[in-house]
């Protein structure tokens, strides 16, 4: 696949329990020893293929898809081969197992990795908000959480950002789960479809789904971007091994991610023509609406950086989960030495 002619990837649906997940962990320690790349390229001119494996394909991730249009990543001497994993803990498995040199998706699944003495490190940020909205056709605004007393919500199975994200929500409202509130897990991207099927009183979902909804006369009920606020919900996650091998390859990678959060920001109106390009299924003014919530919610990266205050938001969500124990230091898992460097090659 090439960077301006690829298909929108469909989940797959498969979720791995987070047992499974950290049993390939804790295998992992001992595979990421073994180098993920051959030779370095020889030529400047010549092309570095790097596979690349995204939780789902959704407008959260419009930065990677504005940098692969705009040819920031072939700038940077960089192939994009971009696949749609089917979930935050299909993603990080994908590095894990060799089959990705980088992943986004929720970065706790590098947390996880480290505590379970696999390997795991987070290079830069690419959600920085939770990108996540309360959809429904039959809700009014809600703007407490207590509200949600009763009613039946639909998200990604746990321990998905969307899941681990409303659960909290709830259970910090009071709301006991499975008696006050029910959250009704589906396959990752089809949360939209099953409240409008009629599952589940309101959807938590991100975008461009969010939009088509809209357009079938479902409503924003509550925005998690601002309940949450400054939130590391996508991370880019690699092995250690493989910045050791090629730092190079790694600063290219999280360079162009600085250049394309920027252009996203500067240039609305090219973000628009590149998701439209990435989701042709749907009426080009629904995928506008979805890039102009995207922008005025702040919810991809302004910067690549990950800033201390994103990162401990999201790891008392999961401490408070029981998905993770915050024991690695925010130094230890989070480099952004790139990023850094990044940004002062680009002032």
């Amino acid at each position: 696949m090439t960077e301006n002619a690829r298909p929108p990837a469909t989940p797959s649906g498969r979720v791995l329990s987070r047992r499974h997940f950290l049993a390939a962990s804790v295998l992992a320690a001992g595979v990421g020893a073994t180098p993920l790349f051959g030779s370095r390229v020889a030529s400047a001119a010549a092309l570095k293929t790097i596979r690349f494996s995204e939780a789902v394909h959704n407008l959260g991730y419009i930065n990677l898809y504005v940098g692969m249009h705009a040819g920031i990543f072939k700038k940077n001497g960089l192939d994009m081969k971009v696949s749609a994993a089917g979930g935050d803990t299909q993603t990080f498995a994908a590095v894990l197992g060799g089959s990705a040199d980088f992943a986004i998706g929720d970065a706790t699944m590098a947390q996880i990795s480290r505590e379970n003495g696999g390997p795991g490190v987070v290079v830069g940020t690419v959600v920085q908000r939770a990108h996540y909205f309360g959809v429904s056709k039959t809700l009014k605004p809600i703007t407490d959480p207590k509200e949600f007393k009763g009613l039946k919500i639909v998200t990604s199975p746990e321990p998905n950002t969307n899941f681990s994200v409303t659960k909290r929500m709830l259970e910090k409202a009071g709301l006991k789960l499975g008696a006050d509130a029910t959250i009704v897990p589906v396959n990752p991207g089809t949360e939209i479809a099953a409240m409008l099927a009629g599952q589940a009183d309101m959807a938590v979902a991100y975008q461009p789904s969010v939009a088509a909804a809209e357009a079938q006369g479902a409503k924003v009920v509550f925005d998690f971007s601002n309940y949450v606020g400054p939130f590391c919900n996508t991370g880019i996650m690699v092995l250690p091994s493989t910045i050791q091998k090629d730092p190079e390859m790694v600063q290219a990678l999280v360079t162009s991610f600085e250049e394309a959060s920027r252009k996203t920001y500067a240039d609305p109106a090219f973000a628009k023509e590149v998701a439209r390009k990435e989701f042709p299924d749907l009426p080009g003014d629904v995928v506008d609406k979805a890039i102009d919530a995207e922008l005025k919610y702040l919810i991809p990266a302004q910067s690549v950086v990950t800033k201390p205050d994103q990162w401990k938001n999201l790891m008392d969500m999961q401490i408070y989960l029981g998905n993770a124990k915050g024991s690695i230091p925010f130094e230890q898992i989070i480099d952004n030495s790139f990023a850094e460097k990044a940004i002062a090659g680009l002032k």
